[in-house]
């Protein structure tokens, strides 16, 4: 069976029907991967910084995690650097995510009928979850936009491994380093935004789960499923 691929960014995903995989690498669907291997037991995603304290403050256990303009909010609890949360125990906890690319793309695919956040760390996982489903058509979301490569590129390696193809991942990685959304992090000026973030945010397939969304009055939870 051959798939059809089609590819639609933050201004264009509501019109997404079918299976839908939004892509954010940098950083929020890598980030979330990294909580999520440090026990998070499930992650909400939401649109503003208000509905994620409102949230926090409603659901027991719970604690809110993502970036305004790349940095946290004041009463969120951690940033959108995997660096800062490996060492975090978050056994058990839900966690409410507010980015400004990822989670906005997951909130505004209205029309998908099954939905997955995907990033290079979980890409074999999400091959496999979505392989099972068999669609005959995937809907590439690209949040950080066309004009940054890094999610462009994830989007064109998950569609290689699709066909059944094995890339050379070298390639891959480097237009992540490229992009115009790493250059913040290669600043040693800007120590809010870790260097090592790029090195964890590429470690292709690190994870063996895939991060699929469910929608249930509105509200989007997204869990890790191991294939």
């Amino acid at each position: 069976m051959s798939m059809k691929f089609h590819h639609k960014d933050l201004e264009t995903c509501h019109t997404a029907s079918g299976l839908v995989i939004v892509i954010d690498v940098l950083r929020a669907f890598s980030h979330a991967a990294y909580a999520f291997s440090r026990g998070a037991k499930e992650i909400i995603l939401v649109s503003t910084v208000e509905e994620a304290l409102t949230l926090k403050s409603e659901i027991s256990n719970s604690k809110a995690m993502g970036e305004v303009g790349g940095l946290p909010p004041a009463g969120f609890d951690f940033g959108n650097s995997p660096t800062q949360i490996l060492e975090e125990d978050l056994t058990g906890l839900t966690l409410i995510q507010r980015t400004g690319a990822g989670t906005q793309g997951a909130v505004r695919c209205v029309n998908a009928d099954a939905m997955l956040a995907a990033s290079y760390v979980v890409a074999d996982a999400t091959v496999k979850y979505v392989l099972k489903i068999a669609p005959s058509e995937i809907t590439f979301v690209i949040t950080g936009g066309f004009n940054n490569d890094e999610d462009v590129s994830c989007a064109e390696y998950l569609e290689r491994l699709f066909k059944g193809q094995k890339p050379d991942i070298k390639p891959f990685v480097r237009r992540v380093y490229d992009s115009k959304d790493a250059e913040q992090h290669l600043d040693p000026n800007q120590p809010e935004f870790p260097e090592s973030d790029l090195d964890y945010c590429t470690q292709i397939s690190r994870f063996n789960f895939s991060m699929p969304i469910t929608r249930n009055k509105n509200r989007l939870t997204m869990q890790a499923i191991k294939p």
